[in-house]
């Protein structure tokens, strides 16, 4: 039997936690976490595919990130150079699957390199009918204060309508469900605006080690919840 199409979350949020924690346990560098990550992230966007949940947003680099040690920030910078890079084979890939991504937080910190390397994977990717937001240098309170400066600025009446036009998700659909992993029971900054009636699950399984069968499991609770968005 084929769920309802309200079990369904059409857009799901993920906070990418444990990837360090997961590759400490395993005796790896710290860094060779993000990697494992980063695979994890491909393989997940195929389960997202073929439960027809359209849009995926993903916590990928927070505000506060920019405080680790500048050798983890160069590494975490370079590996999403690298995938993001014109006629890469991460990008390949991602327009064969018909994915498009959009990079959502504040691009003035990266140099002008990445700037256009993000804004290039953005152009490319821009037919797919799928939707990766991947949240880099990204954090809440900054989003909204970016988008209340904008709003004053535009003379624009001061709407919920108006003032979404200004935040960085601009045109993104608020998430029905938002994951993290690791243990931890906090959002983090993670999309406070947009989450604000999103269904949380909290499990305990580092970002890297998260399984198809608990991904499944995760969905099954949330088709169990009645969600009444304060009606």
């Amino acid at each position: 039997m084929q769920p309802s199409p309200e079990a369904v979350p059409a857009c799901v949020g993920i906070i990418m936690d444990g990837n360090r924690r997961f590759a400490k346990e395993r005796g790896l560098a710290a860094v060779r976490g993000h990697e494992h990550g980063y695979d994890k992230l491909k393989e997940v966007l195929e389960w997202v595919k073929a439960r027809g949940i359209r849009d995926l947003v993903v916590y990928a680099f927070s505000t506060e990130n920019w405080g680790r040690p500048p050798e983890e920030v160069a590494y975490l910078l370079r590996l999403l150079g690298e995938a993001f890079a014109a006629g890469s084979k991460d990008m390949r890939e991602l327009v064969e699957r018909g994915i498009a991504l959009r990079f959502v937080g504040d691009r003035s910190r990266f140099d002008p390199a990445m700037q256009e390397t993000l804004a290039e994977a953005e152009r490319a990717t821009a037919a797919g009918t799928w939707r990766l937001w991947a949240c880099l240098s990204y954090g809440g309170r900054a989003e909204i204060l970016h988008a209340a400066r904008e709003l004053a600025a535009s003379g624009a009446e001061a709407t919920e309508e108006n003032f979404a036009k200004h935040l960085w998700t601009a045109g993104m659909p608020d998430p029905d469900l938002i994951i993290r992993t690791s243990g931890e029971k906090r959002l983090s900054g993670f999309l406070p605006w947009q989450g604000v009636y999103s269904e949380l699950c909290f499990v305990d399984t580092y970002w890297p080690a998260l399984t198809e069968a608990e991904f499944d499991r995760i969905l099954a609770d949330y088709a169990s919840r009645e969600r009444r968005r304060g009606k």
